[in-house]
């Protein structure tokens, strides 16, 4: 897997690069493992609710299988394979007993290889058990933060989560943001990290290619007049002129914490993340 910069043609392909790989399929997806998706823009009730949504290419949504249910039976990896809403590559399984899933793909995954689901499993790059069976400093994705509801950290392409610790009824988690919190150690997680880390390294090169991607310009509110955004008016170049920055509806931005002070899964976080500086 390797970043290939285009030659600068044009303006357009000066810095653009894209993730080359020889282990991605290039044909159509498991026809039976997708459906359809509905561009919404941002809206609600025709009304814009998100900013800066909207066009984009059409796009077929693959079904992934985060809870991997099929205990205790093998599976062999037929093909690694883009997704168009997901930033990590996925993989579709053709398990012994028949039945083909998508699973997230993660590091090690290759055409061929076999992988398993098991309390016992062993441990090995794309295998999947429970915490509790995992040695302590081993990264792992797509983890439950209940169990049986299915994998909800560590799903983006490249991130990972290390063991710390395993207790008597739970198990320390360190995400990549620094914090720690803790999850019942009969949870499922895949053992190793998310596939394409190289996803961050991407230069989109030009305008045109973030549209086709659904995500419309965004205008800075110091380049709007006033009755547009807080920040807009002023000769040239002005400063917002305010105590803390705010969105066009005038409510506090970057910074202003937004997390309930009694949130239900406080409890469950022993060490937030650190600010950055």
């Amino acid at each position: 897997m390797a970043i290939k910069i285009y030659k600068k043609n044009n303006a357009g392909r000066r810095n653009m690069s894209i993730v080359k790989s020889d282990i991605l399929y290039s044909g159509k997806p498991e026809k039976g493992l997708t459906v359809g998706m509905k561009s919404k823009a941002g809206r609600s009730g025709g009304k814009i609710s998100v900013r800066h949504q909207g066009g984009g290419h059409k796009q077929q949504y693959r079904i992934i299988d985060f809870k991997q249910t099929k205990f205790g039976i093998p599976g062999k990896i037929a093909s690694i394979e883009r997704d168009p809403v997901r930033s990590g590559f996925i993989a579709l399984v053709n398990y012994r007993d028949g039945e083909k899933k998508y699973i997230l793909a993660s590091e090690g995954m290759v055409s061929g290889k076999e992988i398993i689901c098991d309390e016992n499993a062993p441990i090995k790059l794309g295998n999947r058990t429970k915490v509790k069976n995992i040695p302590t400093g081993t990264i792992l994705c797509n983890v439950e933060l209940f169990p049986g509801k299915g994998g909800q950290i560590a799903r983006s392409a490249g991130s990972g989560v290390a063991l710390n610790a395993v207790d008597e009824s739970v198990a320390q988690l360190k995400m990549s943001s620094g914090e720690i919190r803790i999850v019942d150690k009969e949870c499922y997680a895949t053992i190793g990290q998310v596939s394409n880390f190289e996803h961050n390294a991407i230069d989109i090169g030009k305008a045109g290619r973030s549209r086709w991607m659904g995500r419309r310009p965004s205008v800075r509110g110091s380049a709007m007049n006033p009755v547009d955004h807080p920040h807009g008016g002023g000769e040239g170049r002005q400063g917002i002129g305010l105590k803390h920055p705010k969105t066009p509806w005038g409510k506090p931005a970057l910074g202003k914490k937004t997390r309930k002070k009694y949130k239900y899964s406080n409890k469950f976080i022993i060490k937030r993340r650190e600010k950055k500086r």
